[in-house]
């Protein structure tokens, strides 16, 4: 597998597990439509559909694209740490029981762990990497 080459800034959230400052990433406050990857693979994340506004200062989603993000339990063992499936890039945490949305699911993404593929890109995004997640298919 192909890896992205990373900033020093990318790399110390992606692979030493860090969190950018709250409402410092450029995807916190941004609501278009499209795909959100792996910024470490490229591996498809999360759908815009997912995203919603939970105010804590980090990209909220309340669903993953099926089998693409791998759960594990926090070196704090408070929190669920949340990675890319397919390289182990360090996303965030995910949080549920806190009722913003009907999933009841929050994934607090660091803006700096994923890259936004705008809706007219799609297309040309999976002739390029794949469809493994099967993101072509109607829904």
């Amino acid at each position: 597998m192909e890896l992205n080459k990373l900033t020093p800034q990318e790399e110390k959230v992606i692979v030493g597990k860090g969190t950018e400052a709250p409402f410092s990433g450029e995807y916190e406050d941004f609501f278009k439509d499209g795909l959100y990857v792996c910024r470490r693979c490229n591996a498809p994340l999360y759908r815009s559909e997912s995203k919603f506004d939970a105010h804590c200062g980090w990209p909220s989603f309340d669903q993953e694209v099926a089998g693409a993000v791998k759960r594990l339990q926090d070196p704090d063992g408070m929190r669920t740490e949340i990675e890319c499936a397919r390289c182990g890039a360090h996303l965030g945490h995910v949080f549920e029981g806190e009722g913003f949305t009907d999933k009841n699911t929050r994934h607090c993404v660091n803006s700096l762990s994923i890259r936004f593929v705008p809706k007219e890109n799609v297309a040309e995004w999976i002739r390029e990497h794949g469809d493994a997640a099967g993101l072509g298919k109607k829904r």
